[in-house]
């Protein structure tokens, strides 16, 4: 065999292992702190997470808990959203739809109040010394029968929710509780 292919033959394998070491198109996965399973809300719990840069621990920190609370109360207001359409779905009365709108105005007003038994299940702090920038990741979590119970506890004491739309309203988290406790056992 002539040099200048027997080369050729012998740099394919070289070539290729380092085809094979370069990230792909995407990049290189990065595993994140409060990823996975256990972080992802279920049948029996809300669970958030957040993430907060800043060259300020503190502010970076603050950053972290906003993102995972706007996350949980999303996942809020997307729950009592499918709940209270469905009822809507189930109810041919006028009042269905204001019972719906109060329900929505119910949960902005609970997810602007701070909840007891919101829990901080981890929080992880990194320090980056290139650019000196502080990451904080943090997870949060609440049991889904607390909220609907706190959710009860606030519809009740709402002066501007009327007798009628606030048994609706217990009927529909009565019917929540229910379920979260099943999820539970």
């Amino acid at each position: 065999m002539n040099q200048p292919f027997r080369t050729a033959i012998l740099m394919i394998p070289v070539l290729l292992m380092a085809a094979c070491s370069k990230p792909g198109p995407a990049g290189t996965k990065v595993k994140q702190p409060f990823s996975g399973s256990k972080y992802e809300s279920n049948g029996t719990w809300f669970r958030g997470t957040g993430q907060g840069v800043s060259a300020k621990q503190n502010i970076a920190r603050s950053k972290a808990d906003l993102d995972a609370k706007n996350q949980l109360a999303g996942q809020v207001g997307t729950n009592m959203r499918a709940v209270t359409d469905q009822y809507r779905g189930q109810t041919e009365n006028a009042g269905a739809a204001d019972v719906a709108d109060k329900f929505q105005s119910l949960v902005r007003e609970v997810m602007n109040t701070e909840i007891a038994d919101l829990r901080k299940i981890g929080e992880e702090t990194f320090h980056n010394d290139e650019n000196g920038n502080y990451t904080v990741y943090v997870a949060y979590e609440i049991k889904k029968n607390a909220m609907f119970r706190f959710m009860k506890k606030q519809a009740r004491a709402d002066d501007k929710i009327d007798d009628i739309t606030r048994k609706k309203i217990d009927e529909i988290l009565d019917e929540e509780i229910k379920k979260a406790d099943a999820a539970e056992e």
